[in-house]
C-alpha cells in the first residue's frame, strides 16, 4: 500500500466580497481537486487543539499523527532537527528571522524574502558579535534562520513576526525569563545590520531591508516516535520549508531536496511533483508540503493566492493522480494544515477541508461537488483532533 499526502500550506481562507463571496480556494478553477472530491471521502479537520498557536508546526505534527498537546516541543528544536544541529538536553533553540524594523516597528517578517546568500553573511555577521559562549547563531534560507542557547530561557512567552507585522516592538518582544537580554540583542542586532551594504544596496533597489533578527518559536530537542515504529511505514518529506524536514527527520523520515523548490510564490511546482511521484515508487509513505498560499496569504494578495491554488491543481494533484493511476494499492489525503486567510494575513485555527481518496471505508458516501470550506463542512464529517485523522488515512 502507497499513501501520500498533499499539504497546500494555508491554502484554507474566509469568504471574500471581492470574490463575490467566495473563498479563494472556491474561486480558483481547480478540475483535479475537484474531481477528487467528487470520488473520495471529504470532511472537515481540526489541526491545531485547543487553547494551543495556530503555527505550521503545530498544524503539520497533527496531520502527521503526532498529538501536538503531547509531543510539541517549539518550532525552533524542529528546526534544529532540519539543519542537523544536534541539541544537548539544556540546550534551547528558537526560530531567528531576520526582520524589516524602522526602529520602532516591525514592518516585514520575511525583510523582503532576502535572498539565502546575502541572509548568510547577515547571520555570520550577528554570530560574529552577538554569539559567543552559550549562544550560537546558525544561517538558514532566505529569512529563516535558527539560535540555539546552552540552558538558554523557557519560561518565555515569544511571538511569530508574521502575526504582528505593523505591531510597535514593544508590544510583541518576548516577555517572561530573560526577556531584558533578549530584547538587548534585539536592538544590538539591528545596530549592527541596518548600516550593512548588503542592506544599503536593498534600500537602493527598493527593497527591504534585512535590519533586525527575531528570536520566537523556543523549545527543547523532540522526542517523537518513528513513523515506522507507529504506522510500520517507511516515509519520506519533499518540502521547501526547515520545519517539515525537521518534523520529518524527527519522525525517521528522509527528506528528499527538489532543485526549484523554493518556499515561495516562485517555486517549481511540477518539479516537486515529479521527485513526489518517484518517490512512491520507493517509500511507503510521502509527505509533499507546499508553501506558496501560505505566502501569499500572508502577504494579502488574493490573486497571488488564487494563482497558487490553481498552480498546485494542474501541475501537483494531476501529477500525482495519474501517477497512482499506476499503482495497485494506494490512498491520498489532500488538506491544507490551517487557514490563512487574506482578510487576517496571518494563521487560524478554523477546521479545514480534507479528502481522502479512495474513500474510506465507512464514508463512501461523503462526497462533494468540489473541493472547498463549504463543500467539505457540508459532508458533515468531522475530525476533531487532528491526529486521528492519520489513524483513518492508514486503517
Amino acid at each position: 500500500m502507497k499513501y501520500i499526502v498533499v499539504v497546500p500550506d494555508g491554502m484554507s481562507d474566509y469568504p471574500l466580497d471581492d470574490l463575490d463571496g467566495q473563498t479563494p480556494l472556491q474561486a480558483a478553477e481547480t478540475p483535479n481537486m475537484d474531481g477528487l472530491a467528487r470520488a473520495g471521502t471529504v470532511g472537515t479537520v481540526t489541526t491545531i487543539p485547543e487553547d494551543m498557536p495556530p503555527g505550521s508546526d503545530i498544524a503539520n505534527l497533527s496531520i502527521l499523527g503526532y498529538d501536538p498537546t503531547r509531543y510539541y516541543c517549539g518550532r525552533g528544536p524542529l528546526e534544529a532537527a532540519a539543519m542537523d544541529i544536534s541539541l544537548e538536553e539544556r540546550d534551547v533553540a528558537f526560530r531567528c528571522n531576520l526582520i524589516t524594523s524602522d526602529g520602532e516597528r516591525l514592518v516585514d517578517f520575511a525583510a523582503g524574502h532576502v535572498p539565502t546568500e546575502d541572509a548568510r553573511q547577515l547571520i555570520e555577521l550577528i554570530d560574529s558579535k552577538l554569539g559567543g559562549g552559550t549562544r550560537k547563531f546558525f544561517p538558514g534560507v532566505s529569512y529563516r534562520h535558527l539560535l540555539v542557547w546552552a540552558d538558554g530561557p523557557m519560561d518565555l512567552e515569544t511571538t511569530p513576526p508574521h502575526d504582528v507585522v505593523g505591531s510597535p516592538l514593544l508590544d510583541v518582544f518576548p516577555v517572561g525569563e530573560r526577556d531584558d537580554a533578549i530584547r538587548q540583542m534585539i536592538y544590538d542586532s539591528m545596530e549592527l545590520l541596518d548600516q550593512h551594504e548588503i542592506n544599503a544596496r536593498r534600500r537602493g533597489d527598493g527593497l527591504n531591508p534585512a535590519n533586525m533578527i527575531w528570536p520566537w518559536g523556543h523549545g527543547r530537542r523532540p522526542n517523537l516516535p518513528s513513523l515506522f515504529s507507529t504506522y510500520g511505514l517507511q516515509g519520506a518529506t519533499i518540502s521547501a520549508v526547515d520545519l517539515i524536514k525537521g518534523i520529518g527527520k524527527a519522525a525517521g523520515m528522509r527528506h528528499i531536496e527538489v532543485p526549484g523548490a523554493t518556499g515561495y510564490l516562485d517555486t517549481d511546482y511540477a518539479a516537486k511533483a515529479q521527485y513526489a511521484a518517484a518517490a512512491l515508487h520507493e517509500y511507503d509513505f510521502v509527505y509533499l508540503h507546499i508553501e506558496a498560499p501560505d505566502e501569499a496569504g500572508h502577504l494579502g494578495d488574493v490573486e497571488e493566492k488564487i494563482r497558487a491554488i490553481e498552480q498546485i491543481d494542474a501541475r501537483v494533484v494531476s501529477r500525482i493522480v495519474a501517477e497512482l493511476a499506476k499503482l495497485d494499492a494506494h490512498r491520498l489525503l489532500l488538506l491544507p494544515d490551517h487557514a490563512t486567510p487574506i482578510s487576517v494575513r496571518t494563521h487560524v485555527a478554523d477546521p479545514v477541508p480534507f479528502v481522502v481518496v479512495p474513500a474510506l471505508p465507512g464514508h463512501q458516501n461523503r462526497r462533494a461537488g468540489g473541493f472547498f470550506e463549504e463543500a467539505a463542512r457540508s459532508t458533515g464529517l468531522h475530525v476533531g483532533f487532528g491526529h486521528e485523522l492519520m489513524e483513518l488515512f492508514v486503517a
